[in-house]
């Protein structure tokens, strides 16, 4: 058990105005940091449109600057007492909030939406791995999660050793639960992905759609896993629509 009150590194918090008028959370993916949101948060802050909005990314457990421990399990009760810390520490009163996430990150901000409920103003997902049970049984999604994993070595065998990586991957990723949170949420929220995404069982988007139609709408690009250039105005329009709400 981890001793210590779990909280984030928040990494970057930025607006352009003394009283913003929304404030936006990104949260990255497994075997990343938040580093990975630079280059879209250049692009949108940047953007006139978005120049009343304030933008924050933390570093979530056992990645980047954020702890790491023997003791921590990098579960979601983890990962989620961590951010609310976190977001509690900005002190935003009664902003619009908007949570971020890529990859694995939407799958914390989605579960952390369907704890806190009224908190959380709307989810912008972005490469959302949408795995059904059905596909954590697969012999041939298992071959996929390989794929995933060898990319990951491309750049960093040693990840593949750490507890952080092992732990998100079992606890959060392939999390049997995943699909049906995100198939039942009621805060509304945006899947943005990429038509050349290997790694997201788009497959399945149409069919979450269909189960949650009130709460859930998808943008595809032409673009690949990443937080990449293709997804940049498709994110800027999701926070328009709430800064003008």
């Amino acid at each position: 058990m981890f001793s210590k009150k779990l909280i984030l590194k928040k990494t970057h918090d930025y607006s352009a105005v003394k009283d913003p008028q929304m404030v936006v959370v990104f949260i990255h993916g497994i075997a990343a940091d938040s580093s990975s949101f630079n280059s879209a948060l250049k692009y949108l802050e940047g953007t006139q449109s978005l120049k009343n909005a304030r933008f924050v990314t933390f570093d979530l457990l056992g990645s980047g600057e954020s702890s790491r421990s023997d003791k921590l399990t990098y579960n979601y009760k983890e990962q989620l007492e961590a951010l609310h810390n976190s977001i509690e520490k900005l002190n935003i009163g009664d902003l619009p909030l908007v949570l971020v996430g890529h990859s694995m990150g939407t799958m914390i901000v989605t579960r952390y939406a369907d704890t806190y409920k009224k908190s959380v103003n709307k989810l912008i997902l972005v490469s959302p791995p949408v795995y059904t049970e059905k596909d954590l049984v697969n012999p041939a999604f298992a071959a996929g999660i390989k794929v995933f994993k060898d990319a990951v070595a491309i750049k960093n065998r040693r990840v593949l050793e750490e507890k952080a990586f092992n732990n998100s991957m079992d606890k959060i990723v392939l999390n049997r639960r995943n699909y049906k949170v995100l198939s039942e949420i009621t805060t509304p929220a945006v899947l943005i992905y990429g038509n050349m995404d290997q790694f997201i069982a788009a497959y399945n988007i149409p069919k979450l759609l269909k189960d949650n139609p009130k709460y859930l709408s998808a943008i595809k690009t032409e673009g690949r896993h990443g937080v990449s250039r293709d997804k940049y105005t498709k994110i800027v329009g999701a926070l328009e629509e709430v800064l003008h709400a």
